[in-house]
């Protein structure tokens, strides 16, 4: 079994899986799959001020904040218990397509290079990390949702908003690929 969970699971198991989420939320107290809204909730919670976006119940959304905890403790266990030693499978398009832009470190999840202490005392690494993910963060909140939310919730429910958002991240995510991190990298 240990060696079961340990594997890479297939898109047509792993995906399945995730999009059975929306149905139990929307089953479990009409709720709806997102995370970035967390950041909000942790913000009322601790420094509401006196700012109107953060004068609200946010207890209602302890649940998912619960979501979050779940997350971060699975992640812990599935990398203590669960690690699997292959090298992680990467396709030789991606190889040289990544080592056309520097990148030749493939031992982990994310290049080492990038998402390192050194990797972000560059200003590569600044810029991306750290003004790449406050622009994540932002962009999350004005569209009311991140990928989740707005991809596998509000796609399921059929939202045009939703569908907008997805549109958008795609089109942000090629244009990061194919004309921001040349430049960076």
């Amino acid at each position: 079994m240990i060696e079961f969970l340990s594997q890479p699971w297939p898109w047509y198991v792993a995906g399945p899986l995730i999009g059975l989420v929306v149905p139990a939320l929307l089953l479990m107290g009409n709720r709806q799959f997102g995370i970035s809204e967390n950041l909000r909730h942790m913000c009322a919670a601790t420094f509401p001020g006196n700012i109107e976006f953060l004068k609200y119940d946010w207890k209602a959304g302890i649940w998912n904040m619960t979501v979050i905890i779940g997350v971060l403790i699975g992640g812990f266990l599935a990398h203590t218990f669960l690690n699997n030693p292959d090298p992680i499978a990467i396709s030789e398009a991606t190889r040289s397509d990544l080592a056309a832009l520097g990148i030749s470190d493939f031992s982990g999840l994310v290049p080492e290079q990038i998402f390192s202490w050194s990797g972000l005392a560059s200003v590569p690494g600044i810029i991306m990390i750290v003004f790449g993910g406050f622009f994540i963060g932002f962009g999350s909140r004005y569209a009311g949702g991140c990928t989740s939310g707005h991809a596998i919730s509000g796609l399921a429910d059929l939202q045009l908003p939703s569908l907008i958002a997805v549109i958008g991240f795609f089109v942000g995510g090629l244009i990061a690929t194919f004309f921001i991190l040349p430049i960076l990298l």
